[in-house]
């Protein structure tokens, strides 16, 4: 989430057909698992979007837990630089893939998929993760600025000087180390959370102000994962996004870092976006 700125594997169950059951029937086993992909059609490709202050690092619990039940993933690297460049490179990313694709984003990875998914036929589902949702229009900043009933305090950013590519001054976020854990990741072991603060990756300020110029929420079916215990996005928030989404909505227990944490309800949600688009 960003504040406005100023300048053990499973298998999935299948049915089997024995050798004297196929004779019986006078279908060869080999015809008969084809006739059951064919019906079924192919697993769709799940692929994972980060947000700000973390990296797809964060997806490999979900990760290990969707390949044991033989999803094809991929982890696309958001460069959080601002929602129209990183949305059109997640969209290069998911052009490269052959078949259909279910879009998971965390946080402010969910504005990139909104974006990047918006017109691309193969996208069958969108899985926001404790994840913004803007529409049309809407800045990530006004997003957050949005009163709910129980906002969470402002993040503890820290600023950093840099130079833009066209060398103009710009200013990279993150999230002060120290506060990380209580903020990001409170449910997350303490070790792997002051590793996840240290290695932590900047979302520039720009990732706030650039409005969003689609929302494929509007003509793609969604799923929604609220964390109810996040500290960072405000979790009246994260249901008024999903509500105003039409999204199927579960709710966990977690921190913002529930891909970390709880990454069976990652996983568990996919497959709720897989069945319910078949």
């Amino acid at each position: 989430m960003l504040p406005a700125v100023r300048p053990a594997l499973r298998r999935s169950a299948f049915v089997g057909v024995s050798l004297a059951a196929a004779a019986a029937f006078c279908v060869p086993v080999a015809d008969a698992a084809a006739h059951h992909d064919s019906a079924t059609g192919p697993k769709p490709t799940v692929v994972f979007v980060h947000g700000a202050f973390a990296d797809s690092a964060g997806w490999y619990g979900a990760m290990d837990r969707l390949r044991g039940d033989g999803y094809p993933v991929r982890a696309a690297s958001n460069p959080l630089r601002g929602l129209t460049s990183d949305s059109a490179y997640v969209r290069q990313f998911i052009d490269s893939i052959k078949g259909p694709i279910i879009l998971v984003g965390h946080s402010y990875g969910g504005g990139v998929i909104s974006e990047a998914a918006a017109g691309d036929p193969n996208v069958k589902a969108l899985v926001y993760v404790a994840a913004l949702v803007p529409d049309t229009g809407e800045t990530i900043g006004d997003l957050t600025a949005r009163p709910v009933a129980h906002p969470v305090p402002p993040l503890p950013l820290q600023q950093v000087a840099v130079t833009q590519p066209d060398g103009t001054p710009g200013t990279d976020l993150y999230i002060d180390p120290a506060q990380f854990r209580e903020t990001f990741a409170a449910d997350v072991n303490p070790v792997q959370a002051a590793d996840m603060a240290d290695a932590q990756e900047p979302a520039n300020s720009e990732t706030t102000t650039e409005p969003a110029t689609a929302a494929a929420w509007r003509s793609i079916p969604s799923w929604y994962l609220v964390a109810k215990q996040d500290h960072a996005l405000s979790p009246d928030l994260e249901r008024w996004m999903a509500q105003r989404a039409g999204a199927h909505t579960v709710e966990v227990n977690s921190s913002h870092a529930v891909m970390v944490s709880h990454p069976a309800a990652v996983a568990n949600l996919v497959e709720q976006a897989d069945q319910g688009t078949r």
